[in-house]
C-alpha cells in the first residue's frame, strides 16, 4: 500500500475523509467476506456430518447386510480346553461330537553336549571362539532336512557363530547357548517330513560331530537305543541326545486323522491340539451371545449417528450472530471471539432441510415390516424400541432402546425378548436384521448418490456449495477492486486539492511580500 502524506496545507484528515467517503463499500464487501466465511464454516460442519453417515453405513450398517455375520456366529466349547481349543465355521451343525488326542506333534530337536577346548579343555568358550580350539579340521557335513541331503561347509577357522549360521542357511533353527556351551539344532517347523538328521558317513564328519558335540551314541557305535544294555544306557549322557520329530493324530467322531502341526481343519471345525488328551466332547450351538453383542452394537452407533444429526437440526438458534471482522475481533477477548463463533458453527445445520430428509429415510427405513415363514415381524416383535415421548431424552427421538438391555437403565428391567428369539429361531433373527440392513443400506446408497449438485457418497451438495464458494471468492476481489479504485480516487481529489492551496499559498506569500517591500 502507497505511503500518502496528506492534509499538508489543508489542514484536513484527509485519511478519515477517504475512509468514511468509502465505508459503503468496505461495508458490502466485509458483507460477502463474512457470507463466505459462513459457508466454509457450514462445509465444514456437512463434512464431519457426512463422514459419520459415510462410516455407519460403510463399516457396521455393511456387515449386518452380510447373512454370514449372523448365520456364521458359532460357539464351540471342548470338555477339556487344556487338550484343545475349538472354533466352528458356518458349516457346523449345532451338536456334540468326540475328540481324542492320540499324539502331538513335534519339532526333531538335537541337544549336543557341553563343548571343550583341545589339549587339556580348559578355557572361556563364547560364540567367537573358533572351531579349530575345539579340535574341528576343516571338512564336509551332510545335512539331511525334510528328506533333501544338504551340505555344510566346515571350517577350522569359523567362528562357534559362523557355524550356527551356516546350519540356518541350510533350513534348520540353531544356536550355542554360552552358559551351557552347548548347541542346540531344532526342525524349523514340526512333523516328521520336516525332520532332520546330521549324516555320520565317514571319519571327517563323525569327527566334526564329536567336535562340535553333536555325535548321538547311535552315530559313534552304530547301536540304536533299543539295542543297549542298561549299562551302555548309562553311557548316554556323554553323547548329543537327539528327539525325532513327530506327527499329531486325532481321533475326531472314531475316525483318525494325522498331520505334521498340531492344527487341523475338518469339516468347519478348527482344531488346535495342545496336549494328550482321553476322549473328550465338543459341543456347537448358535452363538447367542455374539449375534445379540453384534445388534446391540448396531443400535449404539445407529443411535449415536441419529441423535448427532438431530441435535444439529434442533440446534439453537444463532439470530444476529454473523462471523466478526478484523476489526470486531480487536474488541473482543480471544474467549469472546471462540464463544460467538462456536453459537454460529453450532446453528448451521439447523433446520436444514437435507439433514432433515437423511433423518427421515433413515427412521421409515427402520419402521418396516417384514415376512419370514409366513410371520410378520418389527423391532418391535423383538423388543426394540423408541423411547416414548414424555420419557425420552433431548434429541433422542429416533434412539431405539432394547428390552433387558443391562446397560440401559430405561429397559434393564424388562423382559429380554431379543435374546430369547436368538435362542429360539436364530434364523428368523438373521433373516430380518439383514432384510432390515440391505434396506436401509439402499435407502442410505440412494442418498449418497452422484448428481450434477454433489458427489458420491455424499449427502449434501457439497459441489455446490464449492461453486458458491468460487463465487464469493470472485465477488469479494471484485469489491475489494472497486475499493481500491473509489480510494485512489478520493486521494487523487485530495492530492488535487492541497496542490492548488499550496500554489494560492504561495502567491499570497508573494503578493504579501511585495506590498510589504
Amino acid at each position: 500500500m502507497p505511503i500518502r502524506i496528506t492534509g499538508l496545507n489543508s489542514g484536513l484528515d484527509t485519511d478519515s475523509i477517504v475512509q468514511e467517503l468509502v465505508s459503503a463499500y468496505r461495508t458490502k464487501q466485509e458483507k460477502y467476506v463474512k457470507e463466505q466465511t459462513k459457508l466454509e464454516w457450514k462445509q465444514d460442519s456437512w463434512k464431519d456430518m457426512n463422514t459419520k453417515i459415510y462410516g455407519f453405513y460403510s463399516k457396521k450398517l455393511w456387515n449386518m447386510t452380510l447373512l454370514g455375520s449372523f448365520t456364521g456366529k458359532k460357539k464351540t466349547t471342548v470338555s477339556d480346553s487344556t487338550k484343545a481349543t475349538i472354533s466352528a465355521d458356518s458349516s457346523v451343525v449345532n451338536g456334540t461330537q468326540t475328540l481324542k488326542v492320540n499324539q502331538l506333534a513335534t519339532a526333531g530337536y538335537l541337544t549336543g553336549t557341553e563343548l571343550k577346548k583341545a589339549g587339556d579343555g580348559e578355557g572361556e568358550i563364547t560364540s567367537s571362539t573358533t572351531l579349530s580350539e575345539l579340535g574341528v579340521k576343516s571338512g564336509t557335513l551332510k545335512l539331511e532336512v525334510g528328506g533333501e541331503t544338504k551340505t555344510v561347509e566346515v571350517k577350522s577357522d569359523m567362528k562357534i557363530s559362523d557355524f550356527v549360521s551356516a546350519l540356518k542357511e541350510q533350513g534348520v533353527s540353531a544356536n550355542f547357548d554360552s552358559k551351557s556351551k552347548r548347541l542346540f539344532v531344532q526342525s524349523a517347523a514340526t512333523g516328521e517330513k520336516n525332520d532332520f538328521n546330521f549324516v555320520a558317513d565317514n571319519e571327517s564328519s563323525l569327527e566334526i560331530l564329536k567336535g562340535l558335540g553333536l555325535a548321538t551314541h547311535e552315530q559313534v557305535t552304530g547301536k540304536k537305543p533299543e539295542d543297549l544294555t542298561e549299562e551302555e544306557k548309562k553311557e548316554l549322557k556323554n553323547y548329543a541326545t537327539k528327539a525325532d520329530a513327530s506327527d499329531a493324530e486325532i481321533e475326531l467322531n472314531g475316525a483318525v486323522f494325522r498331520g505334521d502341526s498340531n492344527t487341523f481343519s475338518i469339516n468347519g471345525l478348527n482344531i488346535t491340539a495342545t496336549g494328550v488328551s482321553d476322549m473328550m466332547t465338543i459341543s456347537t450351538a448358535t452363538d447367542v451371545d455374539g449375534i445379540y453383542g453384534m445388534i446391540k452394537d448396531f443400535f449404539s452407533e445407529y443411535n449415536s449417528l441419529m441423535n448427532s444429526m438431530e441435535a444439529a437440526y434442533n440446534a439453537k438458534s444463532a439470530k444476529g450472530y454473523e462471523p466478526l471482522s478484523s476489526d470486531e475481533k480487536g474488541e473482543m477477548s480471544d474467549d469472546e471471539v471462540e464463544k460467538w463463533e462456536k453459537k454460529i458453527k453450532d446453528s448451521l445445520l439447523r433446520r436444514d432441510d437435507t439433514l432433515r430428509s437423511v433423518m427421515s429415510s433413515m427412521s421409515m427405513s427402520m419402521s418396516k415390516t417384514y415376512e419370514i415363514n409366513g410371520k410378520k415381524y418389527s423391532l418391535s416383535s423383538f423388543g426394540i424400541n423408541t423411547s416414548g415421548y414424555f420419557t425420552r431424552a433431548e434429541n433422542e427421538s429416533y434412539a431405539y432402546h432394547i428390552d433387558g438391555d443391562e446397560d440401559d437403565i430405561g429397559t434393564s428391567g424388562s423382559a429380554d425378548r431379543l435374546r430369547k428369539a436368538i435362542e429360539e429361531d436364530p434364523d428368523a433373527v438373521a433373516s430380518f436384521f439383514n432384510q432390515l440392513s440391505k434396506d436401509l443400506y439402499d435407502t442410505l446408497g440412494e442418498k449418497m448418490g452422484k448428481t450434477e449438485l454433489s458427489s458420491s457418497y455424499t449427502v449434501y451438495n457439497d459441489i455446490q456449495m464449492k461453486n458458491e464458494y468460487d463465487e464469493y471468492t470472485k465477488t469479494i476481489k471484485k469489491w475489494e477492486e472497486k475499493l481500491k479504485d473509489m480510494e485512489d480516487r478520493y486521494y487523487k481529489q485530495f492530492s488535487a486539492m492541497e496542490t492548488a492551496l499550496a500554489k494560492l499559498q504561495s502567491q499570497t506569500n508573494s503578493l504579501a511580500s511585495l506590498l510589504g517591500g
